[in-house]
């Protein structure tokens, strides 16, 4: 019996210098550090408000938290969640996990009790290594989630000396500063405690390709959360078809990337945590982004390989202009999360004097599935062509086991090195997620007749603003318990500014006025802020099916044919 091989035509529309396929990897993603640490010892792997820590000196404290690590009780396969912003300890903390074999699972620091909750209960670590502010949320979980080893991390002691002691002036801008990066905490165990072990001897056992290195959570159309179950094979692959993409960027010293991104964010973590570091890149860490910051670093470093969402690069832009600051030396702008629009390439790469190109990803594919050519030849409008060795087919949504017509919409199915093996201890949800061994992505696409892949509609109702995953379900939850409310139901809509904007359409309580604010402060005590509706609706009913199910589609059509009449 043969496997199926569908026809690959974006091939021929590669870059020049970018293979059609890629050798299986071997190792593990410790590897990739190791030969960083071995080619380039002295060079920065990591640069924090200007604090820089060379590859020795990161490899060294990944074997020393390992050592830690393990002395606390993880063990080969354990899960063991991080809940940090960018920071040295961040990428510190990933990496000794996985020396040991365990499990990271990254959660947005973020995130309410009642959210972290929700994931703590699927994946049950009993370990967690998380930023200082977060650990009296962590502490609020029920006592059957509480885990045996809580670590807590300031991310201030990861900076230069002046400015630790900049944050400790008796001024109110330092006590706010100070405020929002650390917090004083009872009851964990310090990470100083944690990188002051002895180094893990070189004789404990490695992890091996196909062993589980993440879980990565994406949000389901349900709100349950999904962790998708992400192999050292998966990871790596994506890892060396980044690689691929970009042939004109050497390794070494002269790389510079910047993570802009959180880290927790599929996205992020593939560019910046594995891409960069198998490229001994110089990795600069911003825990949120901030345009100064950012400019600050460009004068002396401009980014190499710089991954973002079309937001972040307009406010580079204007602040840029705003300041006086050239951004001539960045090379490649990859943009993911939502649709580039062509206006702001233009002005970003005359700004620039690179590229800004864009890409497509999930969750479930590490993340990345495919990107425009880092070229001339590219197509306003698409996420551009497949990476190498990954396959793609457009299917009847109805019927996934049939192809439509080439050119014709249809839902993208994917199969490659970079896939998922399925959702973490969800066997039925793994089995809808396949057809035939090909993932289903849920996004309806044509691919034209050079490959070029444009997204047209997504099957899933999933709102996906400012790159982050909003599920419906899980909003109208959350509203529902506000006295005011009696049903509502939420959707996307477009934004300029983050591709979609978190909606929704309220059918008030008989006798209820709409108050906007308190309906949103109410809604920030159980969501996350970037789930919390932007924008509020008064509607008499929601359109519904016969069995009373909320049409949602309708209700986006009904909202944006109102704001159209305004």
């Amino acid at each position: 019996m043969t496997t199926y091989e569908p026809p690959r035509p974006w091939i021929a529309s590669y870059a020049e210098g970018v293979p059609a396929d890629l050798p299986p990897v071997t190792g593990s993603l410790i590897d990739i550090v190791a030969a960083s640490a071995r080619d380039f010892p002295d060079a920065p792997a990591l640069e924090f408000f200007g604090r820089v820590t060379t590859y020795a000196q990161m490899q060294a404290a990944i074997d020393r938290a390992a050592a830690g690590l393990h002395a606390l009780g993880v063990r080969a396969g354990d899960p063991v969640a991080i809940v940090l912003p960018n920071c040295p300890q961040h990428i510190i903390a990933f990496y000794a996990i996985l020396r040991l074999g365990a499990v990271v699972v990254e959660h947005n620091p973020l995130y309410t009790a009642r959210e972290l909750r929700k994931q703590f209960e699927d994946h049950g670590a009993k370990h967690a290594i998380v930023w200082s502010k977060v650990v009296n949320t962590m502490q609020e979980l029920p006592r059957d989630l509480a885990v045996s080893s809580l670590i807590s991390v300031d991310i201030t002691k990861a900076m230069p000396a002046v400015t630790r002691a900049a944050l400790l002036l008796p001024v109110a801008k330092a006590r706010t500063s100070r405020a929002a990066l650390t917090e004083k905490v009872r009851g964990a165990i310090s990470w100083e405690r944690i990188v002051a072990s002895k180094p893990l001897a070189p004789s404990h056992p490695m992890p091996r390709t196909d062993d589980l290195a993440i879980i990565q959570y994406t949000s389901g159309t349900t709100g349950t959360p999904k962790g998708a179950s992400l192999s050292h094979r998966n990871l790596l692959s994506n890892a060396a078809q980044a690689q691929a993409w970009v042939p004109t960027i050497q390794r070494g010293e002269g790389c510079v990337v910047y993570a802009v991104l959180p880290m927790f964010h599929a996205y992020g973590l593939t560019l910046c945590l594995t891409f960069a570091m198998s490229m001994g890149a110089r990795l600069v860490l911003f825990p949120k982004f901030d345009p100064e910051l950012v400019l600050a670093v460009v004068k002396k470093h401009p980014p190499t390989f710089l991954p973002l969402v079309p937001p972040i690069a307009e406010r580079m832009l204007s602040a840029a202009e705003a300041a006086g600051v050239s951004l001539k030396g960045t090379g490649i702008a990859i943009s993911g999360a939502m649709a580039l629009p062509h206006e702001l390439v233009v002005p970003f790469e005359e700004a620039t004097g690179g590229y800004l190109v864009e890409g497509y990803g999930l969750s479930e594919c590490s993340p990345v599935l495919m990107a425009n050519p880092v070229a001339e030849h590219r197509v306003a409008g698409t996420v551009g062509l497949p990476l190498p060795g990954t396959e793609c087919r457009v299917v009847d949504p109805d019927d996934p086991t049939k192809d439509v017509a080439p050119g014709a919409p249809g839902e993208l199915v994917v199969r490659g090195p970079q896939v998922f093996s399925g959702y973490y201890g969800k066997p039925e949800a793994t089995q809808e997620a396949f057809v035939d061994g090909w993932y289903r992505t849920g996004d309806v696409v044509t691919i034209d007749d050079a490959g070029f892949v444009r997204i047209v509609d997504r099957i899933k109702e999933l709102i996906i603003t400012g790159g982050f995953n909003v599920s419906p379900t899980e909003v109208e939850s959350a509203l529902r318990q506000h006295p005011s409310v009696d049903d509502v139901a939420v959707v996307g809509l477009p934004s300029e500014h983050s591709g979609e904007e978190v909606a929704a359409a309220v059918v008030l309580s008989p006798g209820a006025d709409l108050d906007e604010e308190a309906i949103r402060d109410f809604a920030r005590t159980i969501l996350t802020p970037y789930k919390v509706p932007r924008r509020l609706f008064v509607v008499d009913e929601l359109p519904k099916s016969m069995i009373g199910k909320v049409l949602r589609r309708q209700v986006k059509e009904n909202l944006i044919a109102a704001i159209g009449s305004r």
